[in-house]
């Protein structure tokens, strides 16, 4: 498939500024732009995200993905789960910079597990697998490994903390939530909350909440 040369990333300024804030390579900077060409192209036919201007996908979507990077420890994660993936976010951008990682993206909608496997086919990423599942099934069904899980704009956190039940597989992971900058946890969710830490995108104050186990111990 041919990647259209219409949508110009590199020319604004938001790409220099998000080249520059995470180091981006040569090889990964291709892969962002191809993904970004083809979010564009497929955005037209499906409904996989509402921001279509490339200095906002740059920015809202490839800058903030990428948060985790500057306040977790990345370089010791083996298996990633991103819960409710929808069109890759933040799971893809991720795995362009963490390729010893393996990636599962989990999305039960059919429109964008088609474009989750075309972007993954197309950036050649060999350490993503996408799983056709709600979230309750695959909390059920999936038998591999996983150390960190993750959610941007998916489900509730209440929905996520299942992962911490007495009787889960992976109630010793780590669960990163995108909030907003407004997000207040309900008692229960402040159980398993370890803090949450500020960061800017652009003009934009956000936080990341990071959960897990440790404060029931």
């Amino acid at each position: 498939m041919s990647i259209s040369s219409k949508y110009d990333f590199k020319t604004t300024g938001a790409w220099r500024i998000f080249v520059n804030a995470y180091q981006i390579s040569e090889k990964q900077q291709v892969q962002f732009e191809k993904y970004g060409s083809l979010l564009l192209e497929e955005n037209e036919k499906y409904n996989i995200t509402a921001i279509t201007l490339v200095s906002e996908i740059v920015e809202d979507h490839f800058f903030d993905s990428l948060a985790p990077l500057k306040l977790y420890p990345m370089s010791e994660v083996k298996n990633l789960v991103d819960v409710g993936s929808g069109g890759g976010f933040p799971g893809i951008p991720l795995a362009i910079m963490c390729p010893n990682v393996q990636f599962n993206l989990v999305e039960v909608n059919l429109k964008k597990v088609y474009f989750l496997n075309l972007v993954v086919q197309e950036l050649g990423l060999e350490n993503v697998t996408v799983h056709t599942y709600d979230w309750r099934t695959f909390l059920r069904k999936y038998k591999g490994l996983a150390d960190l899980f993750i959610a941007r704009a998916s489900l509730q956190v209440d929905e996520l903390l299942r992962i911490f039940k007495p009787s889960s597989q992976f109630k010793s992971a780590t669960f990163i939530y995108w909030a907003s900058k407004k997000w207040v946890p309900t008692l229960e969710e402040k159980e398993y909350l370890n803090r949450c830490l500020s960061y800017m995108v652009g003009q934009k104050e956000r936080q990341l909440c990071f959960f897990s186990n440790s404060n029931k111990n």
